[in-house]
């Protein structure tokens, strides 16, 4: 190679590092929790606090209760995903656990709670080995790999929070827009 043609061969190979770069599972699963937390806790900031007992019918959950559902569930999966032990409840958020949920959640304790989850899982998610994801972990009646308790609470998350919107609507509410 001619010496003028040098600097721009490392040019060109510079500039294309970014692509030969590989996304690894952790990362897209880091990337994707942290925008679905984001995203949660803005469809919880915009029911009115008044509001948080609302509930369509009588077979469903309050939106708050729906909204702690989403924390707790996603919690349990970041900790026994990762093996990091979850954070304490708060007492008002205990008692609804303790009750299996049947106890009306206010808007301050539920976003204080999805806040401290989120958070949690942040931190959780990108500290688990790379090796956990493929290594089943939790209670053996569920026999999930720690990818698959990530995967499925991600999902989970997604279908409440869209049952969370359809609350939003029926009380004339604009949800967030979804971001993805």
């Amino acid at each position: 190679m001619e010496p003028m043609h040098k600097p721009i061969a490392l040019l060109l190979f510079a500039a294309a590092l970014p692509a030969l770069a590989q996304i690894t599972l952790k990362d897209t699963l880091v990337k994707h929790w942290k925008l679905t937390g984001e995203f949660t806790l803005e469809v919880a900031a915009a029911m009115p606090a008044d509001s948080y007992n609302f509930r369509p019918n009588p077979e469903e959950m309050t939106f708050g209760q729906v909204m702690a559902h989403i924390a707790n569930a996603d919690a349990n999966a970041c900790s026994i995903a990762s093996g990091m032990t979850r954070p304490e409840l708060s007492p008002k958020i205990a008692e609804w656990s303790k009750a299996q949920q049947k106890v009306d959640v206010d808007k301050d304790s539920v976003i204080a709670f999805q806040k401290e989850t989120f958070a949690f899982c942040d931190k959780a998610i990108p500290a688990t080995p790379e090796d956990r994801y493929n290594t089943v972990v939790g209670p053996a009646n569920r026999n999930l790999t720690a990818f698959e308790w990530l995967w499925s609470y991600f999902t989970h998350t997604a279908h409440h929070r869209g049952q969370a919107e359809v609350y939003l609507r029926v009380k004339g509410i604009k949800p967030p827009a979804y971001r993805f």
